[in-house]
């Protein structure tokens, strides 16, 4: 019986978070930076041109693009041909649907 009060007692006693269970951040309490606003949110942004902006925007699409898996050309023919069949898949299935609802469209109302 004390066991279970005694391991109660030690779950209530434990840190909530991850962030509670490490404490504060040693480089933090070294600086004693902690609880100030980073350089970007303290209204004191640097105004950066136009141009630099664009430059680095251009810098970062080629570094993403560089990321990116592409296709063998194997790979491109086989998605290709599955994009066809489904996409003739479903204009087959619309006109099918479409030519169901005319004739039930014309059996109720008529052929005026």
């Amino acid at each position: 019986m004390t066991e279970e009060r005694e391991s109660e007692r030690e779950g209530r006693d434990r840190p909530a978070t991850a962030a509670d269970r490490r404490g504060p951040s040693v480089a933090a309490e070294i600086d004693g930076r902690k609880g100030r606003p980073t350089p970007a949110r303290d209204g004191r942004a640097v105004k950066v041109s136009l141009l630099a902006r664009l430059t680095r925007f251009l810098r970062e699409v080629v570094a993403e693009l560089r990321k990116v898996i592409w296709p063998t050309r194997k790979d491109l023919v086989t998605y290709t041909i599955v994009v066809l069949v489904f996409v003739s898949f479903m204009v087959a299935l619309v006109a099918l649907l479409d030519y169901v609802f005319a004739k039930g469209v014309f059996a109720v109302f008529g052929n005026a």
